[in-house]
C-alpha cells in the first residue's frame, strides 16, 4: 500500500512535465498529421481543402525527394562516422596525464559551444575566393592552382567542406562522452590484458569497446537524428547541398505547399524511426552478446 501511495505521488509530479510534452510535442505532431491530408491556401481566412493521400503521393513521385534523400544520407553516414571515430580517437588520446590537458581540453570543446553563426561565416571567410586565406595559401603560396576555386559555389567540393564542417563543430559531443566513460573504466583491467600478452588493438577491441558500447550506441543514435535534420548549417554555408531539410525549407517556404511539407515530415520521421530503432537494437543486441 505504501509503494501504491509513492507511485502515485510520483506519477502527480510528474503530471506537469508529461502536460507540457504533450503540448510542446503531441499536439504539433498529431496537426502536422492532420495538415498532411490537406491543401492550405495561402490566405489563413480560406478554408483548407481535404485531398486525402495526395501530398504523399506527389511527394513519392518527385525527384527531388529523392535525389535529397540520397544527398542527406550520404552527408548523415559521413559525418556521424567520422565524428564519432574523431571522439573517440582523441578521448583515448586525452585519457592519460600530460602538461596543459585542461588547455587541450578546452580548445577540443570550443567549436562545440561558439554560436554556430560565428563559425560559419569563418568558414566561408576562410574559402572566400577574393579574400580567403585557404585560396590564398592554395593558389598565391603553393601554386597548386591558377585561378580561386569557387569552393562553396561546386556541388562536389561543397559537399566535403560542409561535412568537415560538421565533423568539426560536433566532434566535441562525442569526444566529452567517450571521454567521460573512459574515465570509470578500471585500469587493472588493462594491466591484467597486458600481462596476458594483449597488444594495443586487443584491448581496445575486448576491453575498451565492450565497456563504451551503450554510449557508442547513444552518441550514434542522437547524432543521426540530429544531422538527418540539420538545416541552418547546410543552408548557410551553401545552397549546392540540397538535403531533406532544405528541400523541406523550399517546400514549405519557397512553394507555400505547407500540406505537402507536412507529408514530407511525416514520412522522415517514420525512415530516421524505423532506422534508429533497428540500428540501436543491433548495436545494443551485440553488445549483450559480448
Amino acid at each position: 500500500m505504501k509503494r501504491l501511495k509513492e507511485s502515485h505521488f510520483a506519477y502527480i509530479l510528474l503530471a506537469p512535465c508529461i502536460l507540457l510534452v504533450l503540448l510542446l510535442i503531441g499536439y504539433p505532431m498529431i496537426n502536422n498529421i492532420i495538415i498532411s491530408f490537406y491543401k492550405i491556401p495561402l490566405n489563413p481566412k480560406l478554408p483548407s481543402d481535404f485531398i486525402g493521400l495526395k501530398n504523399y503521393i506527389d511527394t513519392f513521385s518527385d525527384i527531388n525527394f529523392y535525389k535529397s534523400l540520397v544527398t542527406t544520407i550520404l552527408f548523415t553516414a559521413s559525418v556521424v562516422v567520422l565524428s564519432t571515430a574523431l571522439g573517440l580517437f582523441v578521448a583515448i588520446y586525452i585519457n592519460r596525464e600530460f602538461k596543459f590537458k585542461k588547455t587541450v581540453k578546452a580548445l577540443i570543446i570550443l567549436p562545440y559551444i561558439v554560436p554556430s553563426i560565428a563559425l560559419i561565416f569563418s568558414w566561408k571567410y576562410m574559402f572566400n575566393n577574393i579574400y580567403g586565406v585557404v585560396n590564398y595559401i592554395l593558389v598565391d603560396v603553393l601554386h597548386l592552382f591558377n585561378a580561386a576555386p569557387l569552393w562553396f559555389d561546386n556541388e562536389y567540393s561543397a559537399f566535403i567542406l560542409v561535412v568537415l564542417f560538421s565533423v568539426w563543430r560536433f566532434f566535441p559531443y562525442a569526444f566529452i562522452s567517450f571521454y567521460a566513460i573512459l574515465q570509470t573504466i578500471d585500469s587493472s583491467l588493462y594491466e591484467a590484458a597486458e600481462i596476458d600478452g594483449a597488444n594495443g588493438w586487443h584491448k581496445f577491441k575486448y576491453i575498451t569497446i565492450p565497456e563504451i558500447m551503450p554510449v557508442l550506441a547513444t552518441i550514434v543514435t542522437l547524432r543521426t537524428i540530429w544531422v538527418f535534420y540539420m538545416f541552418t548549417e547546410v543552408y548557410l554555408l551553401t545552397k549546392e547541398v540540397n538535403t531533406i531539410s532544405v528541400y523541406l525549407y523550399m517546400v514549405a517556404f519557397a512553394r507555400k505547399d505547407m500540406g505537402k511539407a507536412a507529408a514530407i515530415s511525416i514520412i522522415l520521421f517514420i525512415i530516421i524511426f524505423t532506422i534508429i530503432l533497428s540500428g540501436r537494437k543491433r548495436v545494443l543486441k551485440d553488445a549483450g552478446s559480448e
